[in-house]
């Protein structure tokens, strides 16, 4: 199979199931409030490592939040309910009421909630009030600024993690382009993120090591440009410039359509030779999300 002249590999992607919240952080101005979202999702490309994944999903104008004031929808993922009710109080308290004239609000009904905003209430040091914004239901939080307002619950639910597509280019710089160019489409995509940074892996990585026995996850070889004389490489020898991206979100729709919308951006690209995918031959991942079967 091929889009544009670009080899689309008979492989797949293997996801994992993730706990997903979403969020809308809103502020006096567009500027104000891509500070706080941004800050609030610092720190969050992998549970590898990081304590949570998380990263900004699209910009609402003011005509879409709650306040009518302009703000972004972020999402905040991990795998135990209990660390992200913990990463929430975290990041919520340290990067969003930190920011000047911020406000926090649910994006996703649930049954079940994390009680984030009705615990954070008690920085207010009993000052805090209980308001109705939206036919939602607010703390408002004196701080010098002003009032910091956060909804007193987040719902979640479960969503998938680790939707991925490898981009395979002749040279690094072609790949580089296709990648930023994937992001961007992708960006177009509601209920996703890519947590990595500027939404690019460049450091692709397996499961375990073949060296380290007290490594968890090490550099995928097989698909390192500067290895492929030395392994036993997946990687062609026209091909010299690797990027991957990954994709977390609300469910396997919304990442089957950023993977889609991603691929077919990158195959505009001049020099991009083939797209793959990374899995671990479908016994770690819940989500098997074959390349062709998006087309």
């Amino acid at each position: 199979m091929e889009i544009n002249g670009v080899k689309i590999r008979d492989t797949f992607a293997e996801g994992f199931g993730i706990k997903v919240t979403r969020m809308i952080v809103t502020a006096a101005t567009k500027k104000l409030a891509l500070i706080a979202a941004t800050e609030a999702t610092g720190y969050g490309t992998s549970v590898i490592g990081c304590p949570a994944e998380a990263g900004i999903d699209c910009y609402l104008d003011p005509s879409e939040t709650p306040d009518g004031r302009p703000g972004y929808a972020i999402m905040i993922c991990h795998g135990s309910k209990k660390k992200l009710d913990h990463e929430l109080m975290e990041r919520i308290g340290m990067g969003i009421l930190t920011a000047p004239t911020t406000a926090v609000f649910n994006a996703l009904d649930s049954e079940e909630v994390l009680k984030t905003g009705n615990k954070l209430k008690f920085f207010g040091d009993g000052f805090q009030e209980k308001l109705e914004i939206d036919g939602r239901t607010i703390h408002s939080i004196p701080i010098m600024s002003g009032d910091f307002l956060v909804e007193s619950a987040f719902g979640f639910q479960d969503g998938v993690a680790g939707g991925n597509f490898f981009i395979m280019a002749n040279s690094k710089m072609s790949a580089l382009v296709a990648a930023e160019a994937a992001v961007d489409a992708i960006a177009g995509v509601e209920k996703v993120i890519t947590p990595f940074p500027g939404g690019m892996v460049a450091s692709g990585s397996k499961v375990g090591s073949n060296k380290y026995e007290f490594l968890g996850a090490s550099t995928n070889e097989k698909m390192c440009v500067t290895l492929k004389d030395k392994v036993d490489s997946d990687i062609p020898d026209e091909v010299n410039g690797v990027m991957e991206i990954v994709i977390d979100g609300a469910d396997e729709e919304s990442v089957r359509a950023a993977m889609k919308a991603g691929i077919e951006a990158a195959c505009t690209i001049d020099g991009v030779l083939e797209i793959s995918a990374g899995n671990f031959d479908g016994k770690l991942g819940a989500y098997l999300i074959n390349l062709h079967d998006l087309f």
